[in-house]
């Protein structure tokens, strides 16, 4: 019975070395990421901008998940436990462009400065363009009178 409970206790120490240093192995190292959402024309910051966080794959392909975080009245995001590798970032913005972009997270600390634009003006048909000068053709000559 001593034998069996010696046995017992020697496996539980070796289960539990072998489950800590296994632990330690697969810890992989996390990054900060700081985002600063700015005006382009100005330089001042957009408050409660949506900065989103994408995981991507090493096929360019974004993952399932991620992480919506909103700008301060600074503009500035950020989040703790970042893991390295490639993540897309994403920032959406009442009455500007959406901005979007991949970045390698491979420091502690990331800091990432996004300037967004207003959009541009939309192109009509039914609008004349100084650009296009529409053609006039000569008038037909045998063309009967309406």
């Amino acid at each position: 019975m001593r034998i069996a409970v010696r046995l017992l206790a020697i496996s539980l120490v070796v289960l539990a070395v072998t489950a800590t240093a296994t632990a330690k192995e697969k810890a992989e190292p996390l990054a900060r990421i700081n985002v600063l959402v700015l005006r382009d024309e100005n330089g001042k910051p957009i408050r409660n901008a949506a900065v989103v966080l994408h995981p991507v794959n090493d096929h360019g392909k974004q993952e399932r998940g991620g992480l919506e975080l909103k700008t301060d009245p600074e503009g500035k995001a950020s989040y703790d436990g970042v893991p390295y590798g490639k993540l897309r970032i994403q920032v959406l913005a009442p009455g500007f462009q959406t901005y979007g972009d991949d970045y390698d997270v491979s420091q502690r600390n990331m800091d990432i400065t996004v300037k967004m634009k207003r959009p541009g003006r939309q192109y009509s048909i039914y609008e004349e363009h100084p650009a296009e000068k529409k053609e006039e053709k000569p008038e037909d000559e045998n063309k009967k009178p309406q």
